[in-house]
């Protein structure tokens, strides 16, 4: 489950950004990239707070990124 949530998150060309909205650092990440100018739909903060698989969810990212702590940039870069 959380596998093919955050791997359907990821598109390509896109920045996602994973969150939880009591966390200082994402909320300063959240201001910072909002004020950049990304076409509309390539920017996405996702709070996974608001699903019932945050530990899941966490523990993979960790697997991705080799951290536990949040906020998580990620981006997909287009095929060539």
């Amino acid at each position: 489950m959380a596998q093919e949530f955050v791997n359907a998150k990821i598109q390509p060309g896109k920045v996602v950004v994973f969150i939880k909205p009591t966390c200082p650092y994402c909320r300063k990440t959240q201001e910072v990239l909002s004020q950049l100018s990304f076409k509309q739909g390539l920017l996405e903060f996702v709070n996974i707070t608001s699903t019932s698989h945050t530990n899941e969810i966490q523990d993979y990212l960790q697997q991705l990124t080799g951290t536990k702590t949040v906020p998580w940039v990620l981006s997909k870069r287009h095929a060539d």
